[in-house]
């Protein structure tokens, strides 16, 4: 991989990421329950593509043959004519210069690094797409490196009366690594299809590390069998893990079995994250006796920092805060003095003395409390 690409592919895992965060649900346009069922339903999409230089309009085709060919990846069928029946309509408006449309009802640049930027004023594509219409309020923008396409051009030794197509070549670009049709079934509710990628040989291991995550945001219970299954692959294990915490509590029983079980590190510190993040949002109890058990078995052993995993102990302790137990007062009171007489000032025992002693917090405060 050349510098530039790593460079594009870098960026393109900020923004990925970035869109994984919740949307502002007071700004987003609700679907009706209808809406939703005809969205986890939707098969056939039409595609509007729209392509502006300051010249004025350009042919649109390859815009639209992009669109239509990432769509594909992930199952749908895309219609050419809007005459056609179709479930959806997918519309990609690309500019050399974006033009400013105001502030929007479902958010902006303050919510996401993808989401459409008033500040923005240089080549961009907006992505959107309507039911029966309808915009529900899901948008999407790429952005070129650089705002002026002109003096882009001219840097890079190309036509700059031309410079309408230079931003267009490169917004195409980055329309290739801005993974939107993920995105598209998780805003649509189909986990089926990332499931289907994530299982497919050819899919990037760059790209099945967003669907997880992707996966995990949506909350897809539907996933459990592919991410216990994903948990044996040494290069995915962390990362199913993680996503696990978009399951919900039935993927309780199947992370305490990881945590008790697994000889990795990296693996049973997630899977205590997990336990945790879990427990915590469902208020159900079973995690905390394997994350407890932990503890004490370990408390009579470490005399020096050589004795402490700190990946696997940090996460308990953290979770065990979050879980505000009272049996684990006790236990976390003898960690958190026992961190202290320990002459070590490493990062890692920062990090455990921070999650010992803000968890003893949490727990004795609901101690005074009750």
């Amino acid at each position: 991989m050349n510098a530039r690409l790593f460079i594009l592919t870098l960026s393109a895992i900020i923004i990925l990421s970035a869109a994984l965060l919740p949307d502002s649900e007071a700004r987003r346009t609700h679907a009706t329950p209808e809406q939703k069922q005809r969205l986890r339903q939707a098969q056939k999409v039409f595609v509007d593509a729209l392509a502006l230089t300051e010249k004025g309009r350009t042919d649109p085709a390859r815009l639209r043959e992009l669109v239509s060919r990432r769509l594909r990846e992930v199952g749908f069928l895309v219609v050419e004519d809007r005459a056609q029946q179709h479930d959806v309509e997918m519309k990609v408006k690309c500019e050399e210069r974006k033009t400013w449309t105001g502030t929007t009802a479902e958010g902006g640049d303050a919510d996401h690094l993808d989401a459409p930027s008033r500040l923005w004023k240089g080549p961009a594509c907006v992505l959107t797409y309507a039911l029966d219409g309808r915009n529900l309020g899901w948008r999407k923008e790429v952005r070129t490196a650089f705002s002026d396409a002109i003096q882009a051009a001219q840097s890079a030794g190309a036509d700059a009366g031309n410079a309408g197509a230079y931003a267009l070549d490169h917004l195409l670009e980055r329309l290739t690594q801005y993974d939107f049709p993920v995105l598209l079934a998780a805003e649509w509710g189909q986990p089926g299809r990332l499931m289907t990628l994530l299982d497919h040989p050819k899919t990037p291991k760059i790209r099945k590390l967003f669907i997880l995550a992707t996966l995990s945001a949506m909350e897809a219970e539907a996933a459990l069998p592919q991410l216990t299954k994903l948990m044996r692959d040494k290069d995915l294990g962390r990362e199913a893990v993680e996503a696990l915490t978009g399951v919900g509590e039935n993927s309780i029983p199947l992370l305490t079995n990881l945590f008790q079980s697994s000889t990795q590190p990296a693996i049973q510190a997630a899977a205590a994250k997990a336990l945790g993040d879990v427990a915590g949002s469902s208020g159900n109890p079973t995690a905390i006796p394997p994350l407890l058990a932990y503890l004490k078995h370990i408390l009579p052993t470490f005399k020096t920092s050589a004795d402490i995993n700190f990946a696997v102990l940090t996460e308990v302790v953290w979770s065990l805060g979050k879980l505000r137990d009272e049996e684990s007062i006790e236990p976390v009171r003898e960690l958190n003095e026992k961190v202290w007489l320990i002459n070590d000032r490493s990062k890692e025992m920062a990090a455990l003395r921070e999650a010992a002693n803000w968890t003893y917090k949490q727990l004795d405060l609901d101690g005074h409390v009750s």
